[in-house]
């Protein structure tokens, strides 16, 4: 990772007795795409607005391209902020809105028209200067307010829930945008949202926020696949969580006995103590679904894990079809409830389950996750 450009050092925000961040350390890495994940009332956000100077640490330190940003009031700072709302002027054009902070800041008129007329070529709005943002559509008005902040030219570009306001087809056509710009102007963008979609599919790295504190730090992938705790597996992604206990841990292997599952094999060791309380994490998409019967499950989960590990029975319950995948609630026949994630891969050559089909399922030895207690 390159040097951080911002450096967040045991920061606490408290508003009254409560500790809205809690001794919060993160250092952020120049040209990154990191976003702060979290739910609504978990502190990213007034962390975000501690970034931008909009409120002041109770303790701790922020560093901002090496400067101590304690006295540094948020109009000084080599950050700008795009907001929830965008905050567009209504009765400006879109030239106008884009060049006012140049205007305030003194900027000849000749050298503002030139970042202007740039920063709109960078968010695709070429031959919209003169509109006003009541002519255009939430994402063309959620470019504006990226140019507006991008031509100011900050170190760090931050963003507040920047795609909350847009229907799901446009908020996934501007995830793809926001991605691809920050890849080409290649400035820090600190993202903050609930999304977990959104996260996934923009961040280079992800803070995890829960209740003021960082619950865990990774890539996009680790922390889908690699969830460091049960708050982070049930937040990030659709998941089955088993309790169970711990009875077999080796370096290369590992095997939890689920009563609501079975017995679970993992073909790598999790460092727990011998008949630790513990829960077992399986992605829906992870679960493979056979015809009953036939041997099919039993076979799959031999091929890397011990005979009686890796496979359950049971019946559906519930079926949701989303064209791209059929998603499959499946009571277990220990009683408990199960979902599983199809791919719809062909219209013919795929074997048809539907409403109390009785299943079976298996999954690999690599899908488990073990989280400890």
């Amino acid at each position: 990772m390159s040097e951080p450009i911002i450096q967040i050092r045991n920061v606490t925000k408290r508003f009254g007795k409560v500790a809205a961040v809690d001794n919060v350390s993160l250092d952020i890495a120049a040209g990154e795409f990191f976003v702060l994940l979290g739910p609504s009332g978990c502190g990213k956000t007034t962390l975000l607005r501690m970034i931008a100077g909009f409120e002041v640490p109770t303790e701790g330190q922020i560093i901002i391209d090496g400067q101590d940003m304690s006295r540094v009031p948020p109009n000084k700072r080599p950050v700008n902020m795009v907001f929830q709302s965008y905050a567009v002027f209504p009765h400006m054009s879109v030239a106008d809105n884009v060049a006012y902070g140049l205007k305030i800041a003194g900027v000849g008129r000749a050298e503002r028209d030139e970042r202007v007329r740039e920063a709109l070529a960078l968010v695709s709005l070429n031959g919209f200067e003169d509109r006003k943002p009541d002519q255009m559509s939430g994402g063309q008005r959620q470019r504006v307010a990226l140019a507006r902040s991008l031509v100011m030219r900050p170190k760090v570009l931050l963003l507040d829930e920047p795609l909350s306001a847009l229907d799901a087809k446009l908020r996934a056509q501007m995830q793809f945008e926001l991605s691809d710009l920050q890849d080409q102007i290649g400035i820090t963008f600190v993202t903050v949202t609930h999304d977990q979609d959104e996260a996934l599919s923009m961040a280079s790295r992800i803070a995890v926020i829960n209740k003021g504190e960082v619950a865990q730090l990774a890539t996009p992938s680790d922390l889908y696949e690699y969830p460091a705790n049960r708050f982070v597996a049930d937040f990030v992604g659709s998941v089955n969580i088993f309790e169970g206990k711990l009875i077999l841990d080796e370096p290369d292997k590992a095997a939890v006995d689920c009563p609501g599952l079975g017995k679970v094999y993992l073909n790598h060791g999790v460092t727990g103590p011998h008949g630790a309380d513990v829960w077992v994490a399986l992605r829906p998409e992870k679960i493979y679904l056979h015809v009953p019967g036939e041997g099919k499950a039993v076979q799959a989960a031999a091929k890397d894990a011990p005979e009686g590990h890796n496979f359950a029975r049971g019946k559906i319950k519930g079926m949701s079809y989303l064209g791209d995948i059929t998603l499959f609630e499946i009571i277990l026949d220990s009683g408990a409830m199960i979902r599983v994630s199809r791919p719809n891969l062909s219209r013919h050559d795929q074997e048809d389950f539907t409403w109390d089909d009785r299943v079976s399922m298996h999954w690999r030895a690599d899908s488990p996750v073990v989280l400890l207690g």
